[in-house]
């Protein structure tokens, strides 16, 4: 590896080009975004929680056809369009300070928008390239990166049936679907990993590229020869042997982009975590947070054409100081691999990734913590719910209605719930009131327990918005339900 450093804001200055494209993201942009506070607003689609696909046997009825969800065609042979049960639109509340969130980055495919540029009526809209995952704990300190292979195989919600989960965008853009494209991805891979998702960032290459920029740079190491693509037609593409690298925002999105080495997507994942920690580096070295926040409304101001979030200013500051805050050691790292799939066929012959539910389980599980909402497994849910054996407190958090904690402790036991313990938070001091402050009704899991979550999400009908992960191995209980007065049995 060499030990060489060098400076390409000079020398490639004369070979850049305006950037031509507004439509990717990459997950190296999160941290950044996250830190320079300059997101916009957007609506999500609500969660249901389901376990974790694969290719559908015959015997269940789905056939897997239309994985692609094109047009099929009636008696006359008149091409229509599949059923779609659209999602319901859920804001998101505002971030309770205390709880856990999570945010889906997708990066759109370059090609995709520029085909779609030059023949909108043909091409229609771009699927997504890069699916990465963010969680941050504020509690115990702790955050977690995971990356999501672009051809993995998985159920699309709404009647799409079995696709790439990089079509879920662009399906869900194309049908107009509530939350559109970044409503039906965030769902996707909500039922697909099995973690509630509050938050989508997508950040096209302008903004991207100005952010990058706006902060001098990144030092980059490169551990093996790679093929370097800036955007732009006419642009230089030229291979780049190891060493130590101080690249501009155009040549860190062509090093986080670059797919042709020996790992394929795997390793471009990789990169990507690489890139997100050396902003975050370089904003902690610099000191540059008090400036960056200073600066915010006017960065968002300038960026926000290129910003497409479902976060407000408010909590992305918030969101941006904690961030910074949490130390290196405490962000684990995870990328699907190969090892966790397996390489096969769709029925229309597109090369894809199968998974392997059990290994992608426990990689979550190690990221986010052991806090999984969605069970993998699959089964008799009853006997599911039963060996699990969670203990479950019903507390009424000051909903305003007399027995609202006994008469829903006698409904879920009626459905088969371990109630261990009823009564009002003021008894019982040791569940923080954070949880339920904000108005709606809030399911606490202390300690991991995924089959009695979904139970409870589907009795109650409660949406991704209203749990909270709080891993605390000698809780008397593994969930507390705070009951307030937007839910009665």
């Amino acid at each position: 590896m060499s030990g060489k450093k060098f400076d390409f804001l000079q020398t490639i200055r004369s070979l850049r080009r305006p950037t031509t494209g507004q439509l990717i993201l990459l997950g190296v942009g999160l941290i950044l975004a996250i830190a320079l506070f300059i997101f916009l607003r957007g609506f999500v689609a609500c969660w249901q929680l389901t376990s974790l696909p694969g290719i559908p046997p015959a015997s269940c009825g789905i056939t897997a056809a239309n994985p692609q969800a094109t047009p099929g065609a009636n008696a006359e042979g008149t091409p229509v369009a599949p059923t779609i049960s659209a999602p319901q639109v859920q804001m998101p509340p505002p971030w309770d300070g205390a709880s856990r969130v999570t945010i889906l980055i997708i990066g759109l495919d370059y090609r995709d928008w520029l085909a779609a540029q030059e023949t909108p009526e043909i091409q229609g809209p771009p699927r997504s390239d890069t699916m990465m995952l963010l969680t941050i704990d504020p509690i115990s300190k702790t955050a977690g990166m995971l990356s999501i292979p672009r051809d993995m195989w998985v159920n699309i919600p709404g009647g799409f049936g079995y696709g790439k989960i990089n079509t879920a965008y662009a399906l869900g853009e194309a049908y107009k679907l509530p939350g559109g494209g970044p409503g039906l991805a965030m769902k996707t891979v909500e039922n697909f990993i099995g973690v509630p998702i509050q938050y989508y960032a997508q950040i096209d290459f302008g903004a991207f590229t100005q952010m990058i920029d706006e902060i001098g740079g990144l030092d980059i190491e490169v551990t093996e020869t790679i093929t370097l693509d800036p955007i732009g037609q006419h642009n230089t593409i030229y291979d780049l042997p190891p060493g130590n690298y101080h690249f501009d925002g155009a040549h860190v999105l062509a090093y986080a982009r670059a797919r042709y080495t020996e790992g394929g997507d795997v390793d471009r994942a990789r990169r990507q975590q690489q890139v997100i920690f050396a902003i975050r580096d370089e904003i902690v070295s610099l000191n540059m947070l008090p400036t960056l926040v200073a600066k915010a409304p006017t960065l968002y101001q300038e960026l926000s054409t290129g910003i497409h979030t479902n976060m407000s200013l408010d909590d992305a500051v918030k969101l941006g100081v904690l961030s910074l805050q949490i130390p290196q050691a405490n962000i684990k790292k995870g990328v699907i691999d190969y090892s966790m799939m397996t390489i096969g066929t769709s029925p229309d012959g597109l090369d894809i990734f199968k998974p392997i539910p059990d290994k992608i389980r426990e990689l979550r599980d190690e990221v986010f913590g052991g806090g999984a909402l969605s069970p993998m497994a699959t089964g008799d849910q009853a006997q599911l719910l039963r060996d699990e054996g969670a203990r479950v407190a019903v507390m009424n958090a000051g909903s305003g209605i007399p027995g609202l904690a006994q008469s829903a402790a006698d409904f879920l036991t009626s459905q088969g719930m371990n109630v261990a313990l009823i009564g009002n938070p003021i008894e019982h001091p040791e569940f923080p009131i954070f949880y339920y402050a904000d108005g709606y009704t809030t399911v606490v899991d202390y300690s991991g327990k995924p089959y009695v979550l979904r139970h409870l999400m589907s009795l109650m009908g409660l949406g991704s918005g209203q749990i909270r992960l709080k891993y605390t191995p000698n809780s008397p209980v593994d969930v507390v339900i705070f009951l307030r007065g937007d839910w009665q049995p």
